[in-house]
């Protein structure tokens, strides 16, 4: 098993920034993919970013937000610059063992609580 807790969610205005981080403990040794993943109220959970080693990106973020880990302290951070009205939403740390690039809920085994991050217009 993987524990995944997130944190640094917030209430911030358009074109502020936000760090997340995301702290896994357990079994790490299994789960070689980290990735972050978003859900809007009354909309389907989407992929954000993912890195094992390598790292990717959904059109949406890319050149915004960075994707990085911390294998030291097993953590994982998600830095989130220039963000927009609808980036609003519980954004979720994911950690599964599949293919590359692991954009896919189902390629994910863990799942943290999710954070929330809100951003004003």
């Amino acid at each position: 098993q993987v524990q995944l807790v997130e944190s640094g969610g917030g209430l911030v205005q358009a074109g502020d920034s936000l760090r997340l981080s995301c702290v896994a403990s357990g079994r790490t040794s299994s789960s070689n993919v980290m990735g972050w993943f978003r859900q809007a109220p009354g909309k389907e959970r989407e992929f954000v970013a993912t890195i094992r080693g390598l790292t990717a990106y959904a059109n949406s973020v890319k050149g915004r937000f960075t994707i990085s880990r911390d294998n030291a302290k097993n953590t994982i951070f998600l830095q989130m610059n220039s963000l927009k009205f609808e980036d609003t939403a519980v954004y979720y740390c994911a950690a599964g063992s599949g293919g590359w690039p692991s954009s896919r809920p189902s390629d994910y085994e863990y799942w943290g609580q999710g954070t929330q991050v809100t951003v004003s217009s």
